[in-house]
């Protein structure tokens, strides 16, 4: 999340008693790998240190399932040399975290989980009534301040790599801000709109997360340019043809951008095991992800559950049914 650290997963703590849930709090936030300002920061917000991981393992758990089929499957291994690299891979890393740390942030102010933060307090949504009626509005407001505040951003790196990891930072910030809607219900009798209470609602993150796959698909390589107007360095991108002339133009506040060509990742590596023994489709992505070394057919019997029946009053019947399956995995 610090973007200096692989992400890893941090043991749990376990329940605590209410008298020892302080000293808990702590200890949590001593087991992340934060920078002292930023365990500072989860010392002074009960609650802070279980969001963290909860986004930890959101954002893996998304990387993984968005890039199933890809050569590199967003796996553990390798993960600290791949930070240390301008790939496509390490941006999507970087979106992809911000965006479950934000989008966990804002879900556990409305849960409850967090001391200093509450529902959607918008002024343009009758708030105080939807609490009324048992609802409360993901507090996207309160989840982006603190954000900014706890990676720091407020010192822009002089370096291409740093504006490079702020850029796709912020690139997964928006992405859950784009995801935000306005959902509303009506209450009364006989289902008539008697009384209407509206609140802020975040997008499923498999939504956000599958953007941010579209942005890694189309994501644009780029390089350090001085602008002479504001006397600093920018980021530019591919060269655009004018009419005038050729020039570069600066990315997208929504692109991923990167700064160096990724490895095949086909063999073992130092910044990930290869694709020998991978599952692939021999329809779809063998060809691609065997890397040309082919791959090999094994069939199993599988059992799975059929001919199930709703038994009164409240459980369901099935019987256990077998099925030969085909197997397809590259070769060393």
């Amino acid at each position: 999340l610090t973007g200096k650290e692989a992400l890893t997963h941090f043991p749990s703590l376990g329940p605590s008693t209410n008298a020892a849930q302080g000293k808990v709090h702590v200890k949590q936030c001593d087991l992340l790998k934060l920078s002292r300002k930023q365990k500072r920061l989860c010392r002074r917000e009960p609650g802070l240190a279980e969001t963290l991981r909860d986004a930890i393992r959101l954002g893996i758990m998304e990387c993984q399932y968005q890039f199933r089929s890809e050569r590199w499957n967003c796996s553990l291994e390798g993960r600290t040399s791949l930070l240390k690299r301008g790939f496509k891979e390490t941006a999507f890393l970087y979106a992809v975290s911000s965006a479950a740390l934000t989008h966990s942030l804002a879900r556990a102010c409305s849960a409850g989980r967090m001391e200093r933060c509450t529902c959607d307090d918008s002024p343009d949504l009758e708030n105080r009534k939807a609490w009324q009626w048992g609802v409360c509005g993901d507090n996207l407001k309160y989840s982006t301040k603190f954000l900014k505040k706890f990676l720091g951003q407020k010192r822009i790196g002089k370096d291409l790599r740093a504006k490079v990891d702020i850029h796709n930072t912020n690139v997964g910030i928006k992405a859950v801000k784009n995801g935000l809607k306005t959902t509303c219900k009506c209450h009364g009798v006989s289902g008539s709109c008697a009384v209407r209470t509206c609140w802020k609602q975040l997008s499923p993150f498999h939504e956000i997360g599958r953007l941010l796959k579209l942005r890694y698909d189309d994501a644009v390589k780029v390089f350090s340019t001085t602008n002479d107007a504001v006397g600093h360095s920018e980021l530019a991108g591919p060269q655009r043809h004018s009419h005038s002339s050729k020039h570069s133009a600066s990315p997208r506040s929504t692109d991923l951008v990167y700064v160096e060509d990724s490895p095949s990742f086909c063999r073992p590596s130092k910044y990930s095991l290869g694709t020998a023994g991978r599952t692939c489709s021999r329809e779809g992505n063998c060809d691609s992800m065997c890397c040309g070394r082919g791959y090999n057919t094994q069939s199993r019997l599988v059992t799975f559950s059929c001919h199930c029946q709703v038994q009164w009053c409240c459980y369901v019947e099935c019987q256990q049914c077998m099925q030969e399956e085909v197997v397809y995995s590259c070769k060393q």
